[in-house]
């Protein structure tokens, strides 16, 4: 999943980046309203964590352009402004949480999680697809109860398909969701980590199919 953090504090930025890579996230950093605005007009985000006093732009003026264009990507926004009216405003132009600074690490993380799970329209923490399930609490994958160990970018790719069970995921979707503006990801890359994936879910029972000139998706095999 990509996210996009908008944040001025430069320690505090690397800070929350380092922490949101080590959970697997592709992560985007700007310093500016101006740079988030652009980057929100020209990327699918699955997550944007926004701060609101922005140099260039405010923050609640890039939440307002996101929701003016129809970009409903969920919107955590981070800021040291506590005041109620503050909050109400937030909360009324779009934003789908409101965490005030500071604040606890482990609460941060546990926001990130609800709102990734709402978003993918789960009711629990986990997602199944005949044998295969995934925690989206720890991020991982297991078969039949059985813990599934796969390199960070095969693992984010099946995070895309089971959170989309039997419906397409668009090739651009993937490469979008899997890479950040510092790390690209060629066709051929994608194509190598979906074979990878048929080989490992084999004894699954699934496998990843594809959908040819539009994407993949996510079949069980015949029994």
């Amino acid at each position: 999943m990509r996210i996009m953090l908008v944040e001025d504090n430069l320690s505090l930025a690397d800070g929350l980046s380092t922490v949101l890579r080590q959970s697997g996230y592709a992560v985007d950093v700007v310093h500016d309203g101006v740079s988030a605005e652009a980057l929100t007009a020209a990327v699918s985000f699955d997550l944007v964590i926004l701060d609101l006093n922005l140099p260039q732009m405010d923050g609640l003026d890039v939440l307002r352009s996101m929701r003016g264009r129809r970009n409903a990507a969920p919107v955590m926004i981070l800021t040291a402004r506590g005041a109620p009216e503050d909050r109400v405003k937030g909360l009324d132009l779009g934003a789908d949480d409101y965490l005030i600074k500071p604040f606890d690490i482990g609460e941060f993380e546990a926001r990130i999680r609800s709102l990734l799970r709402r978003q993918a329209g789960l009711r629990s923490a986990t997602a199944s697809f005949g044998a295969l399930e995934f925690d989206l609490n720890g991020r991982s994958f297991s078969v039949a109860g059985q813990p599934l160990d796969l390199p960070a970018r095969e693992r984010d790719l099946l995070e895309l398909l089971i959170l989309r069970p039997g419906k397409v995921v668009a090739r651009d979707t993937i490469t979008e969701s899997l890479t950040t503006i510092d790390d690209d990801l060629s066709p051929n890359a994608i194509e190598q980590y979906v074979s990878r994936l048929r080989k490992r879910l084999a004894l699954a029972g699934v496998t990843v199919r594809t959908a040819r000139g539009i994407g993949y998706f996510l079949d069980q095999t015949p029994g």
